[in-house]
């Protein structure tokens, strides 16, 4: 597994060499961008439009727009210094909390550690304290340039730091518009509508949920390689136009029932089948 950042994490006085593993992949397709006449890759080039002329990676300097149209410039050298003063920091666990105090809006990208050399029974000391406390870690790191706040936490076994967004990145929830204040609902349409969830809800189970667009994107893309023929996949039964909360709700529970009773018949006849042998060898006996 590929290393992206190495360097040590602490709590207290006890200090951990680890190295970082990103945790997820993107898994999109990538499609190009041709010329329509002869399917030529387009190229994307970087100009200047008041000189009119395409400008060079070493003419390029990265500046902040502090007010429209005025600018200050940040030298390459002033950047690296500030990234380096800051990335020579171990990373410390400033705080624990229960994870469940963490509202899911905070979470970004998961990465795995992994302890450098010596890092061994250090590692598995933190990772025996998070699991029998059942906290996680709040710690800072820098990465790609940029200070991250992450969750460190126990998973399968391996820690993983989770980065998360500071406060002021995420957005008020006051400010979403036409959010009703009140509920409007009566109480037949609320028995109702948990009835409803009642009867959707299951274990989670993440193999079971499948990218089938990314599935059909990519047989689309092999039958025009190969000049196969496209199948038409089956059509969806359309939703119905229902416009009454009350109907709507009743409607849904009507529709997933046969799931369930399919599931229920299904489970009962394996239990009848399981219970056979066992009154075959209670005659035998």
């Amino acid at each position: 597994m590929h290393t992206i950042w190495k360097g040590s994490i602490s709590f207290g006085l006890v200090n951990i060499p680890i190295k970082l593993h990103a945790a997820t992949e993107d898994r999109d397709i990538k499609l190009r961008t041709l010329h329509k006449e002869c399917h030529s890759p387009i190229k994307y080039e970087k100009t200047c439009p008041v000189c009119d002329v395409e400008v060079k990676n070493e003419d390029i300097v990265k500046a902040y727009e502090y007010t429209k149209g005025k600018f200050v410039v940040l030298e390459d050298e002033d950047l690296e210094a500030l990234r380096k003063e800051n990335e020579d920091k171990a990373v410390e666990i400033i705080d624990f909390v229960k994870i469940n105090e963490i509202d899911p809006i905070y979470f970004q990208r998961s990465y795995f550690m992994s302890p450098n050399e010596g890092g061994g029974k250090a590692y598995s000391l933190l990772r025996k304290a998070l699991e029998e406390s059942q906290k996680v870690g709040i710690a800072k790191i820098i990465i790609r340039a940029k200070e991250q706040l992450a969750v460190v936490r126990v998973y399968n076994n391996t820690l993983v730091m989770e980065t998360i967004h500071f406060p002021d990145e995420v957005r008020n929830a006051v400010d979403v518009p036409n959010v009703p204040e009140e509920d409007k609902v009566t109480e037949k349409e609320l028995d109702t509508a948990i009835m409803l969830i009642d009867q959707l809800t299951t274990e989670f189970e993440p193999e079971k949920y499948k990218d089938d667009y990314r599935t059909a994107l990519l047989e689309l893309i092999e039958a025009k390689r190969t000049g196969k023929e496209l199948v038409t996949p089956t059509e969806k039964e359309p939703v119905s136009n229902v416009t009454d909360l009350m109907a709507a709700l009743q409607a849904s529970i009507d529709r997933t029932k046969p799931e369930k009773k399919k599931e229920t018949a299904t489970a009962a006849k394996k239990k009848k089948t399981a219970a056979k042998p066992k009154a075959k060898e209670k005659k035998q006996a």
